[in-house]
């Protein structure tokens, strides 16, 4: 595990007790620096909440279209984060999607998981914003694909009054994070009607693997029937080097249950 994974865990699931209410700006300012500075595939594009500017960057797709995928990626990371987010936002419009990656609300390295819970008033007006843009493409089917806190913000999203457009939701690394069960995901799997994909690692971290049968669960009462749940063997809560698997997996599933007319 690298040492900037090792950070991401431990924030996860410390208590530091750090108290924020808003997104750390300086710091979404900073990563669009480096990123636009460098960004290879796909375009910078600024959207818009009441709150301000937050970046999201788009990757078009020129193949037969099927959709384009939101993308949101974990705590405290970017719209080009190198694992899980990367691969699948650079990789995906290569099979028929556009994707359109979210800068979502961050908080400073030391943040733990819980810090975040002033910040999920912030969610739903960045990914609404980034389902406008997508609609003012024409693109009218839209998929949900994000990553461990990410995956806890979009279910949160999803359980609540999610966009029409939006058809169907792949968690990666889902789990559970206490303080509110908001963070919950099989709370908000227990609502959630799309078509879902509960995609995790045989090594994930043990806050996934210990709520995998209470998420399981959860779609079941909910009455999903487009709810699959699947452990990667091998993977660890970032897919270290199994890019093309995550990919794959996810591609294929996206193909069978989500794929646009």
């Amino acid at each position: 595990m690298s040492k900037i994974n090792i950070l991401i865990f431990l924030g996860l699931f410390s208590t530091l007790g750090i108290t924020c209410h808003a997104s750390d700006s300086e710091k979404e300012q900073r990563w669009e620096s480096q990123i636009v500075g460098s960004l290879a595939v796909g375009e910078p594009v600024k959207l818009k909440t009441d709150k301000g500017e937050f970046l999201a960057l788009y990757t078009p797709s020129s193949k037969s279209v099927q959709g384009a995928a939101i993308i949101l990626h974990g705590m405290g990371a970017h719209p080009a984060w190198p694992e899980v987010v990367e691969p699948l936002r650079t990789q995906l419009p290569d099979h028929g999607w556009h994707t359109l990656s979210l800068q979502m609300p961050i908080l400073a390295n030391a943040a733990a998981a819980e810090d975040y819970i002033p910040l999920l008033n912030e969610v739903a007006p960045r990914i609404n914003a980034g389902v406008a843009y997508l609609k003012q493409k024409g693109i009218k089917h839209i998929v949900i694909i994000a990553h461990s806190l990410g995956a806890a913000m979009a279910s949160s999203y999803l359980a609540d009054k999610p966009d029409p457009l939006i058809h169907a939701f792949v968690g990666i690394g889902m789990g559970k994070i206490e303080g509110d069960p908001r963070l919950d995901n099989a709370v908000a799997l227990s609502k959630i009607k799309l078509p879902v994909l509960d995609l995790y690692g045989s090594q994930d971290l043990a806050p996934v693997l210990d709520n995998a049968k209470a998420r399981a669960d959860a779609a079941a009462k909910a009455g999903n029937k487009h709810y699959t749940q699947f452990s990667v063997a091998g993977a660890d809560h970032f897919f270290t080097q199994m890019d093309d698997e995550l990919v794959k997996r996810v591609r294929g599933w996206l193909s069978k249950h989500a794929a646009g007319k």
